[in-house]
């Protein structure tokens, strides 16, 4: 299960005194398992992507291939490509509407035809997932909750439709700490334990270090960068260009350079960070 994106080019508004190219020429691919971030400034083109990848949009030209399936062909069963292709927007608990968590979460299995066993199974298994108890939670409503907890309400109605790969579109935004942090921690167990191909769009480049194996770095529609986090972050003055930063740690360590220290360059987290600093103390004791 892998999406492949080739030559894709989306223009809004073609031949109209507001034409805009906001995908141009992009070639990328998402392999199956993996976990890869995807960055860039405001009007980059990182939704304009993401909406590419389950048909959501119809690319101006190009091709994408979900799972060895060329989508931009006529004929082809997007509500299919959709089960396979979760995708989670922004702020995605103002799409929740049903009276209790079970109803909400079971509308999309629901639709899908599915007999009520299975709609049960795959409800409890998705809050399973994004750690909240089926009988705890099933019979509350979803406006009674935390702003954190509806977000992972909104994220089980996603993934009980069992998809192959989830794509999360600044999954943290407007949390306070204690949420986002709680977001972040589903999202890993998502790929980690469960074994999800995760797509994330963040603004956060702590949160990208922490969790990404790849990036993939957008700038007026084109793909600027791409690689492991220890190379891209190692692009400083590339990303400062385009309204990026790195994590702050990385800068920490990069002025500790200047100043003589031998640090390593290739530092992103804090957990590596705090490595970096207890060795640098160990050998100025020595």
């Amino acid at each position: 299960m892998s999406i492949k994106i080739e030559n894709l080019v989306h223009v809004y508004m073609p031949k109209s005194p507001f034409e805009k190219v906001a995908l141009d020429d992009v070639n990328i691919e998402i392999k199956e398992g993996e976990f890869v971030a995807l960055i860039g400034h405001t009007g980059s083109g990182k939704s304009t992507l993401i909406q590419h990848m389950n048909g959501l949009l119809k690319p101006s030209s190009g091709r994408i291939i979900v799972d060895g399936v060329d989508i931009t062909k006529d004929g082809v069963k997007l509500t299919d490509i959709r089960k396979k292709v979760g995708l989670v927007f922004q702020y995605p608990e103002y799409q929740l509407f049903e009276e209790t968590i079970e109803k909400d979460i079971e509308y999309g299995p629901r639709n899908l035809g599915l007999d009520q066993e299975e709609i049960t199974r795959r409800v409890k298994r998705s809050m399973e997932m994004v750690g909240l108890d089926y009988e705890t939670y099933r019979h509350k409503s979803p406006f009674d909750l935390s702003g954190g907890q509806k977000r992972r309400v909104a994220i089980a109605g996603v993934v009980a439709m069992e998809p192959k790969v989830l794509i999360l579109d600044e999954p943290t935004a407007g949390l306070d700490p204690k949420g986002r942090d709680d977001i972040l921690a589903q999202i890993k167990t998502l790929h980690d334990t469960y074994k999800m191909t995760i797509v994330l769009v963040s603004h956060s480049m702590e949160d990208v270090g922490k969790l990404a194996e790849r990036i993939i770095v957008m700038n007026k529609g084109k793909v600027q960068l791409e690689g492991s986090p220890a190379k891209v972050f190692k692009e400083v003055d590339t990303l400062e260009s385009i309204g990026l930063a790195v994590p702050q740690v990385t800068y920490l360590m990069r002025a500790l350079r200047e100043k003589g220290f031998n640090v390593s360059d290739e530092v992103y987290t804090i957990s590596k960070g705090k490595e970096e600093l207890l060795r640098i103390l160990k050998e100025t004791n020595k």
